[in-house]
């Protein structure tokens, strides 16, 4: 009778363990992951931080995980006649710009005749027309220094884009092109520095650079998950325990 209780915890603790087991394994991936990231975002702070470059010229060579938000210049004229409107849900927090509004995308023309799309900054959604910023359409050879960025995904929430109301929600610089009927065009865009523009819009320096990094708490919240589970355990097994002894104890009384 004695031996009982503890049978009977004999499948409760092999599923417990199985599930510590998966819960320590998220944890301890999420400490990779952890790692990982912290890379990434030291790789991202050199890479801006360091002196602008010449934007590559060897196109075929573009690689995004070698070349994203590298500090470069390019220079061209702006086709201001062409340029699309991505929306933003915020100006990135910025003072005067925490509303909705559009980063503005303009294909610059280069020395050769190929473009690059510029992502020149944000402009509230009540400047959406370019007639009322006509100050910020710069004319004539330019020279732009920014960070180089790759298409942005797209997933099952984004909204399709209107190339014909000029709305878009994603940096798809491919669409964009065809659209404009661009020709050759670089398979990244530019996100243009602060520089003030005349007019002060755009508002440049658009690129998000508050990258998240979580999983320090992720992986706390899979271990704190585990010693749960432990104590849960713990306390049905005193529970089981506890009951069986109960009867053998009054047995035992004078």
């Amino acid at each position: 009778m004695s031996g009982s209780p503890w049978r009977s915890l004999l499948w409760p603790l092999l599923a417990t363990c199985a599930a510590l087991a998966v819960l320590v394994s998220l944890g301890l991936w999420q400490l990779q992951r952890l790692a990982w990231k912290e890379a990434v975002l030291a790789q991202i702070a050199a890479r801006v931080s360091a002196p602008p470059v010449a934007a590559p010229a060897d196109w075929s060579a573009f690689d995004p995980q070698r070349d994203e938000y590298r500090h470069v210049t390019v220079s061209g004229t702006f086709e201001h006649d062409h340029e699309a409107l991505v929306f933003r849900a915020t100006g990135n927090g910025r003072p005067g710009f925490e509303g909705p509004g559009y980063l503005v995308m303009t294909p610059l023309l280069l020395a050769d005749g190929a473009h690059v799309l510029v992502n020149r900054g944000f402009v509230p959604l009540a400047r959406r027309d370019p007639a009322s910023r006509l100050a910020g359409q710069r004319p004539g050879f330019v020279t732009v220094t920014g960070l180089l960025r790759s298409s942005e995904p797209r997933n099952a929430f984004t909204p399709p884009d209107s190339p014909v109301t000029n709305a878009w929600f994603t940096r798809d610089v491919a669409a964009i092109a065809a659209h404009f009927e661009l020709g050759r065009t670089a398979p990244f865009s530019i996100d243009a520095d602060a520089t003030p523009n005349p007019g002060g819009l755009p508002a440049g320096g658009a690129t998000v650079l508050a990258i998240a990094n979580d999983h320090l708490s992720y992986a706390l919240t899979w271990f704190g998950l585990g010693l749960a589970l432990i104590g849960v355990f713990a306390v049905y097994a005193w529970g089981k325990v506890s009951t069986a002894a109960a009867p053998n104890a009054n047995l035992s009384a004078p």
